[in-house]
């Protein structure tokens, strides 16, 4: 056999290697700008939920009066999710109709990577989404390491489900993610009087039902991350995510705020009633909007992102919202809007550093695992 034609293969072998690796890391970058998108739209839904009607709602006045504890704390929660889907959705719908995708929503909703979308849309948005939203009512900053399991949670799915290699580097760099939300969440806005005993030792049954939350909204996140990251591989990105936002929004408004409004005792009525208001709500419901458009192209990177570069390197990378989040809220809540207690403590950057530290194992990890596959 001649040189040539010994090249040819060996040449043919490396540019597709070359491809594969091209194709990775721009599925990093997508990732990587999920998480960075996420903390948008965080800020713009704690702001939209501190202004307008939203001022009655907590208040307990206006069309919020007699509301019960229950709907405080559980409804207004679901209430707040739904009305940020439902403007995400808008948003998505209008943008396909831009780009001419509008059809293949249509048609692409009764396939089977459909259904596996609204699936994953009913567990990562209904019910992951209002479990965080409670958890950070009920606990606080305490539970953004704790949600931030959701890494973790995808990537062990991703290697049950999926096969997809989780080497000893792979599971260091989650860990080191891990590490770093704790620090973040714990700490980012400064070290409170007594250190971590301080924390725990006074941590109340209100805290603990707050963390239970966190975790389950970890669970629904890990679960959606790998099972849509997965769908995106045979739906297009945009039809996905108008699947996703789509069926997020009516669940979430339609049957969980309602079924929270029966359980509080508020009348089953008084849910939908509550999302009503907020969306004619001027003052507030802007900021839903920008939120709603920050969580649209977060959720669509966020797929996108996993199915280019595997659940555990993408929901890792995703997992840069547990500093994003905190620096949006800053920057909208605390300089644009002058609300209090956005500052961002010293251990927040070192939080922020160990973050970048544990993306970049895990990216070389996964860059040799699958070099070795090859």
């Amino acid at each position: 056999m001649s040189d040539s034609a010994m090249t040819a293969p060996n040449n043919a072998l490396a540019a597709k290697q070359a491809q594969e690796k091209s194709y990775r890391k721009k599925g990093i970058f997508i990732a990587l700008m999920s998480g960075f998108l996420y903390g948008g739209y965080t800020a713009f839904l704690t702001q939209g939920m501190a202004s307008g009607i939203w001022v009655d709602y907590y208040g307990g006045t206006g069309v919020a009066a007699g509301l019960s504890a229950f709907a405080l704390v559980y409804t207004l929660s679901a209430v707040g999710a739904a009305v940020n889907d439902i403007c995400s959705a808008v948003w998505t719908l209008i943008y396909a109709a831009i780009i001419g995708r509008l059809g293949d929503f249509a048609r692409s909703i009764n396939t089977k990577p459909g259904r596996i979308l609204i699936l994953a849309a009913i567990i990562g948005g209904p019910l992951a989404s209002t479990a965080y939203v409670i958890g950070l009512q009920m606990a606080g900053s305490i539970i953004v390491p704790i949600a931030a399991l959701n890494a973790a949670i995808g990537a062990i799915i991703g290697r049950i489900i999926y096969k997809q290699k989780l080497s000893g580097g792979m599971i260091l760099g989650i860990v080191i993610c891990f590490t770093a939300a704790v620090i973040i969440g714990l700490f980012g806005y400064g070290i409170p009087e007594g250190g971590l005993a301080g924390i725990f030792g006074n941590m109340s049954g209100q805290s603990v039902i707050g963390i239970i939350a966190a975790f389950c909204a970890a669970l629904g996140w890990g679960i959606e991350g790998a099972v849509g990251g997965y769908a995106c591989c045979m739906v297009d990105t945009e039809v996905a995510i108008c699947i996703r936002q789509c069926t997020s929004g009516i669940v979430n408004a339609v049957i969980l705020c309602s079924l929270l409004a029966m359980i509080g005792g508020d009348g089953i009525g008084s849910g939908l009633a509550l999302v009503g208001h907020a969306l004619a709500d001027g003052p507030s419901i802007w900021m839903f909007f920008i939120g709603g458009v920050f969580a649209s192209w977060s959720f669509k990177f966020w797929y996108k992102g996993a199915s280019m570069c595997g659940a555990a390197l993408g929901m890792g990378c995703n997992g840069t919202y547990a500093f994003w989040g905190p620096l949006y809220c800053l920057v909208v809540c605390g300089l644009i809007f002058g609300g209090d207690g956005w500052n961002i403590a010293w251990p927040g950057w070192v939080g922020a550093i160990t973050m970048v530290i544990g993306i970049f194992v895990l990216a070389i990890s996964q860059q040799k695992a699958t070099e070795k596959e090859a």
